[in-house]
């Protein structure tokens, strides 16, 4: 529908100065709009997106140094629990070695008091064995000297007494009669 003036021809699309002025108005409108809205706006937007991406890669940044520290750290930590392992399979050795050579001497010193005590034992045995004979040379004295007693006694003077026993001593040895 067109609408006509008194003195105003028919327009196609009904533009008039007024439409213009308007329609230019509404783009100046919507073009400050749109400078205000940016301003206001989508700078903010932008600093909290641009200040959030930036977060994100500080963190992730972080993220990957503190991955490499604790990286280092599992490794420092393999080595020191490989050094503890040789450590205490050293001091391991080390004891059994220790152990090894303290029984080395326990049994050195046991086969020694052995025979320490067999020697002593042997030497025990034979001041037994020399007290014993030198018992028996005793009684034969004794023996001897009764028999020749009742002998002397029987038949014999007191020289002929001596010269016997002067010479059952001599039979026996003076090293029993001494000790």
């Amino acid at each position: 529908m067109l609408l006509l003036t008194e003195g105003m021809q028919p327009r196609l699309f009904g533009l008039d100065f007024q439409l213009i002025a308007d329609s230019c108005l509404m783009i100046i409108a919507i073009f400050v709009l749109f400078l205000f809205m940016s301003y206001f706006l989508w700078n903010p937007a932008r600093k909290y997106l641009e200040a959030r991406k930036k977060h994100i890669e500080d963190e992730l940044a972080q993220a990957a140094a503190d991955e490499k520290k604790a990286a280092e750290l599992k490794e420092e930590y393999e080595a020191r629990m490989k050094k503890a392992d040789s450590e205490a399979e050293s001091i391991l050795a080390d004891a059994h070695k220790r152990g090894i050579e303290n029984e080395k001497q326990i049994v050195k010193r046991a086969h020694e008091e052995a025979d320490r005590i067999v020697e002593h034992a042997s030497r025990e045995a034979e001041l037994e064995k020399q007290k014993v004979a030198d018992d028996v040379k005793k009684e034969m004295v004794v023996l001897a000297s009764m028999i020749a007693g009742k002998v002397v006694s029987a038949s014999i003077d007191t020289k002929v007494q001596d010269q016997l026993v002067d010479e059952a001593l001599k039979e026996i040895g003076e090293s029993t009669w001494q000790n």
